[in-house]
């Protein structure tokens, strides 16, 4: 039972880190999350070892952990490997995908729209972190997935950090929407070129907004 509750709690946090509910360099205290859920302290702490493990949080002093701040150099090298093993995913996926990943992946484009209508931030996280997970699980390879999953788990945390400019958000679906497209036709390398765009414009924009933060440091 004890496994269990910690297996549902690692999965819970997991999933929270992977749509940017968390901010980088925020305190998870283990005492704070069994109370929101009305636990024992035992499972919430083996959970978030395993995430500490996994390299998705660092461990602290005082029953805590926090979520990694990010650094330029950080940033630019999980940028690297994603750019190529997301991309391979997508190409994969082409030839394999489902109608009902098919349906998922619009509906999750229709709710991002939706929130960035509303400028609901959360809320396009979520369904951007499904849209991009359901669309590389579709590529049939677990050593892959569980790669690309390891990174995601690093860097969703800074993926909040896309809201800070305005009109950046009239962007946000753009390379989705051209993904679906080449997708629905069954052309993996017009869907991966989509997707990769879509990592390089919005990578790129992260890496000069950690340009600018480093200078106003000095």
């Amino acid at each position: 039972m004890a496994d269990n509750l910690q297996e549902l709690l690692y999965q819970r946090l997991r999933g929270d880190l992977l749509a940017g509910r968390y901010r980088p360099g925020e305190r998870l205290k283990i005492r704070d999350l069994a109370a929101a859920w009305g636990t024992s302290s035992m499972p919430v702490r083996g959970a978030l070892q395993r995430l500490v493990t996994e390299g998705a949080l660092e461990g602290e002093q005082q029953r805590s952990v926090r979520v990694p701040a990010m650094t330029r150099e950080r940033f630019q090298h999980i940028f690297q490997v994603r750019l190529s093993l997301e991309g391979l995913a997508v190409e994969l996926a082409a030839t394999r995908i489902s109608s009902a990943e098919i349906d998922q992946l619009q509906s999750c484009i229709e709710r991002m729209e939706q929130a960035l209508e509303l400028r609901d931030v959360q809320a396009y996280l979520i369904d951007n972190s499904l849209f991009h997970l359901t669309l590389y699980r579709a590529c049939a390879n677990p050593i892959l997935l569980r790669m690309i999953e390891s990174l995601w788990l690093q860097v969703g945390p800074f993926f909040n950090r896309l809201f800070t400019e305005a009109d950046l958000s009239l962007r946000l679906n753009d390379f989705h929407e051209d993904a679906f497209k080449a997708l629905r036709a069954g052309d993996g390398k017009a869907a991966r070129a989509a997707m990769e765009q879509d990592l390089s414009f919005f990578g790129q924009f992260l890496l000069n907004l950690l340009d600018l933060e480093q200078a106003a440091s000095r």
